[in-house]
């Protein structure tokens, strides 16, 4: 039974290949033709992007950058810093703002170009690494998918925000990386230092304990203790706040029925739920799900795949997941492509690129509310449920590859045409695309809405703020001086 199950996996994959050349033969097919389809597509996104969307204004960049001011030149305390006017301030472990103290020997102009330049290079690494190899010299592609992450709603408040978790994410794939082509001997570094900055990423030491890496787990553990550490040791009145008060206080964060937050909890709250034994619940059957499903992928050596549900998890499981939070689910849309589901990928990735949440910024109730103020959840929802993961990869070193991958030993009778035919196959798939395809909907959004105020909001008009529960606030009011 081995050999027919064998050639009829074969076949599909090759038929899933075959689907991926057609759409690619959609295009031009001379440079010049290519080169004037990625003109008039910058030309629409730049249009789009300049008109559509409102600019966050770097509000988070101004969080970290007043923080480390007020730190570093006034002798401020971390989490009492507040951004003029608003109740906003730092929400981050003390690692984080030990790590953005660089920030302090520049002016504002000049922190907002190392953030554009910081989040750039970052994305070039994410993409890099979800590309694979064949995939990698293709200025066409690469720009077509430059274009369309343009429309990614998360990507584009990353950059506008100023904000850290694309940063995050490709500390995190670098570690999915090693364990890809099985080079896993620093795996666990980049989850460390990414668990010290923020706290979602500690989930993915749980996936390198389901997939019993124990030595990378015990790596990421001690850089993120080691991070802590240091952190401790440079302000220690922080780090107690911090671990002891403010880490427990979810309004320092924001208000969690607010419709930017995308996860279970902010959910439960829309629906006036914000009980914690619901949202427990709630987050146990996730976590459930994922354990479930990631240890299968990390079992077939599906690494990717693990990954990428390991980040929609994180998203759904944690207390505020801001739609800019949601690059976190990039990583799902490669493996759509790579399994040959374009048209999956296509369709969801379209939907977070069309900001329809923000229709129901003033009132989320009713049905039309529970389905379109959480969309966004029901995308991660459905990609934690669905995505293809076990599926072994083409393009992994033979000794990365699970026992279950070896291809059996050729029969007498019959040669071995099918090992053959595999690696013919595996070979072709190495380059099948990998970065996410989507088309966005710019008229999703109403044209008639006032910019909003609101640091997490989108076309939408101003909402109540979130109270910080803090009562230290900051002396330090005026903005933070120029250098």
């Amino acid at each position: 039974m081995t050999g027919p199950s064998r050639s009829g996996g074969s076949r599909a994959r090759l038929e899933r290949l075959e689907r991926l050349a057609r759409l690619a033969r959609l295009g031009p097919c001379t440079d010049r033709g290519r080169l004037l389809l990625v003109l008039l597509l910058v030309a629409a996104v730049t249009a789009f992007t300049a008109t559509v969307p409102l600019l966050r204004g770097f509000f988070d960049l101004r969080v970290y950058y007043g923080t480390v001011h007020t730190w570093a030149h006034h002798g401020g305390r971390i989490y009492d810093y507040r951004v003029p006017g608003t109740v906003y301030g730092f929400t981050y472990p003390p690692f984080a703002a030990v790590a953005m103290l660089p920030l302090a020997l520049l002016g504002r102009a000049a922190a907002i170009a190392v953030s554009l330049l910081v989040n750039l290079a970052a994305l070039t690494a994410v993409l890099w690494i979800l590309a694979g190899p064949g995939r990698r010299r293709d200025w066409y592609r690469w720009a077509l998918c430059l274009c369309l992450l343009a429309l990614f709603e998360p990507l584009r408040d990353t950059f506008s925000f100023g904000q850290v978790n694309l940063v995050l994410l490709a500390l995190v794939l670098v570690d999915c990386l090693l364990l890809t082509t099985g080079r896993g001997r620093w795996a666990g570094a980049g989850i460390g230092l990414a668990a010290a900055v923020k706290l979602t990423p500690a989930l993915f030491i749980g996936l390198l304990l389901l997939a019993g890496r124990r030595r990378a787990a015990a790596l990421a553990t001690a850089v993120a203790a080691a991070a802590t550490g240091l952190a401790a040791w440079a302000d220690p009145a922080a780090s107690r706040f911090y671990w002891t008060e403010a880490l427990w206080d979810t309004g320092r964060v924001g208000r969690l029925d607010y419709v930017s937050n995308q996860s279970l909890q902010g959910v439960l709250a829309r629906l006036g739920e914000p009980g914690r034994p619901l949202w427990a619940s709630a987050v146990l059957l996730t976590l459930g799900v994922w354990a479930w499903r990631a240890r299968r992928a990390a079992a077939a050596g599906d690494w990717p795949a693990a990954f990428a549900l390991t980040g929609i998890a994180a998203c759904l499981v944690s207390p505020v997941t801001w739609v800019h939070h949601l690059v976190w689910l990039l990583p799902s849309f490669a493996v759509l492509v790579r399994a040959g589901r374009p048209w999956i990928a296509g369709a969801l990735y379209a939907v977070l690129c069309t900001s329809v949440v923000w229709l129901w910024s003033g009132d989320a109730s009713g049905l039309d509310g529970f389905l379109g103020a959480n969309a966004y959840v029901w995308v991660s929802l459905g990609l934690l449920f669905a995505l293809p993961a076990g599926q072994p990869r083409a393009d992994r070193p033979p000794l990365a590859r699970s026992a279950s991958a070896t291809a059996p030993a050729p029969s007498p009778v019959r040669p071995a045409t099918t090992a053959a035919g595999d690696q013919s196959e595996s070979s072709s798939e190495a380059g099948a695309p990998a970065a996410a395809t989507g088309a966005a909907d710019g008229s999703a959004r109403e044209g008639g809405r006032s910019p909003s105020s609101e640091p997490t909001g989108s076309t939408c008009p101003a909402a109540a703020k979130p109270q910080s529960s803090s009562a230290r606030a900051s002396s330090y009011t005026v903005s933070p001086p120029s250098a």
